[in-house]
């Protein structure tokens, strides 16, 4: 058997659901980026990425409803569905698929490998292991 018969296919999509895609192929890192682009693109602490070299990008559906927002001066770049606001998949430098962890509809066979820029990271997030947790919404 080939190793190309044993590639498994994984699936995302946005949020709305106009936009959908398959990735076919391993990642190579799993990165939590904590620099300040991140957080303001996010609106939260940091982005969860999954990285590949090597892994093929396919959309399914919607791939006309995606919008690549590049940072003036940075290398800061995202792709988001123009419709709900999604971050998505795109191709960095057509070259290095970066996979928003939060669009997948699959666990990760990887393991989150690192927070990068972790000096720009929120001050506040130090304590996030002390805060209460919920598996919902708590009443009042």
């Amino acid at each position: 058997m080939n190793s190309n018969s044993q590639t498994k296919k994984q699936f995302g999509s946005c949020l709305c659901g106009q936009a959908t895609y398959e990735i076919e192929g391993e990642f190579d890192l799993f990165l939590f980026c904590h620099c300040t682009y991140c957080q303001k693109d996010t609106g939260t602490i940091y982005a969860a990425n999954l990285i590949s070299h090597s892994a093929k990008l396919n959309w399914l559906s919607g791939e006309e409803h995606t919008k690549i927002y590049n940072l003036k001066g940075t290398r800061h770049t995202k792709c988001f569905c123009k419709n709900c606001g999604s971050a998505l998949p795109y191709l960095y430098e057509g070259k290095m698929l970066v996979l928003p962890a939060g669009s997948i509809e699959f666990e990760p066979q990887i393991a989150p490998t690192a927070h990068v820029f972790y000096s720009s990271r929120a001050k506040w997030e130090d304590s996030l292991t002390q805060t209460a947790k919920f598996d919902q919404f708590p009443n009042g």
